[in-house]
């Protein structure tokens, strides 16, 4: 923003569509905080696969437009307003949702959403907690039920949400299975938490995992493409197996048979769901696992904010990230 002005620049959305329809806008007015609201000055933001469908029109909550999207932010508190003294001017912060959107060079956030960010973290590695970590930890264990010893897959790990279910696991005792579509996805797998790594792309290996599981099975599934696994994941699930889908591009045919006999089970997943209570106990665990220095977010592909539309095309077209994706406003 130029010295002495009052304006932005942002990214709007004014109508649903293809990520053509991102537009970078030079004169956005700088948004005020309220009442118990977080003025942040964005050094980045986390680019998640739920933006592309919210920008398409697709999603099943429609924002009002025109939008500015982006959840995950870290950066500096330039204001706040009435009522909040948790934080002051100038201090590193990052978030788990914002209010008038991320994809800008100054946010607003519910100072609820606002955490702390640690010195031993950059504003990068910020901006890859908030619905990543949240997602996993919801997942893992909210929804999962997952324990100590018990072995989770995580189908799809070497993105962002999946690099962060393989460290989550990991810090809790559970046997951690990762899966990704390179050798170099493999590495990062292994790097963040994985006791084993298995490459998605070859034909076997489906029985790869399931030796490695031995007769008991996977205890739960963290699965990212739903539409393409999740009848494979139903095979490999032990007797009272959890599959949490986090996410999915399309339908899938399954044989609920395969439910019956181990008295299995499917369950999506979606933070956008989860309660105040169950927000801030994630928050309680991801905080203290950046202290504990077992959260350390892996950043995938950076891109300028003037190339979003960029960002929001290789997220469709090339799936598989290694880390998170995220803008850069400088």
């Amino acid at each position: 923003m130029a010295a002495g002005r009052n304006v932005m620049r942002a990214v709007k959305v004014f109508e649903f569509g293809g990520p053509e329809v991102l537009k970078l806008q030079a004169d956005i007015p700088l948004p005020v905080p309220g009442e118990n609201q977080v003025l942040i000055k964005v050094h980045a933001c986390g680019i998640n696969p739920v933006e592309t469908y919210i920008r398409s029109g697709t999603y099943a909550k429609k924002p009002a437009l025109p939008h500015t999207p982006g959840s995950d932010v870290a950066g500096v508190v330039e204001g706040v307003g009435e009522h909040v003294t948790t934080f002051k001017k100038g201090d590193r912060v990052f978030t788990l949702g914002t209010i008038s959107g991320g994809y800008a060079e100054y946010t607003i956030s519910s100072a609820d959403t606002v955490f702390s960010l640690s010195d031993k973290l950059d504003f990068k590695q910020g901006a890859a907690i908030g619905i990543p970590y949240f997602t996993a930890y919801h997942a893992l264990f909210q929804k999962g039920s997952a324990k100590a010893a018990e072995t989770v897959l995580v189908h799809g790990a070497s993105g962002g949400v999946g690099i962060a279910a393989c460290q989550i696991a990991r810090a809790y005792g559970l046997k951690v299975f990762g899966t990704a579509g390179t050798e170099e996805g493999i590495k990062l797998v292994l790097q963040n938490g994985a006791h084993e790594a298995f490459n998605h792309k070859k034909k076997d290996y489906l029985t790869q995992i399931k030796e490695a599981a031995g007769v008991h099975g996977i205890d739960v599934v963290i699965e990212m493409l739903a539409n393409v696994n999740l009848a494979h994941d139903l095979q490999l699930l032990s007797s009272g197996g959890r599959v949490m889908i986090v996410g999915s591009r399309g339908p899938i045919e399954i044989n609920p048979r395969d439910t019956m006999w181990k008295e299995s089970s499917i369950r999506g997943i979606s933070l956008f769901s989860a309660s105040k209570d169950e927000l801030r106990e994630c928050a309680a665990s991801i905080l203290a696992g950046v202290e504990a220095g077992w959260l350390k977010p892996a950043v995938g592909p950076e891109y300028a904010l003037e190339k979003v539309a960029e960002a929001h095309k290789d997220i469709i077209h090339s799936p598989g990230a290694l880390g998170k994706m995220v803008l850069l406003m400088c």
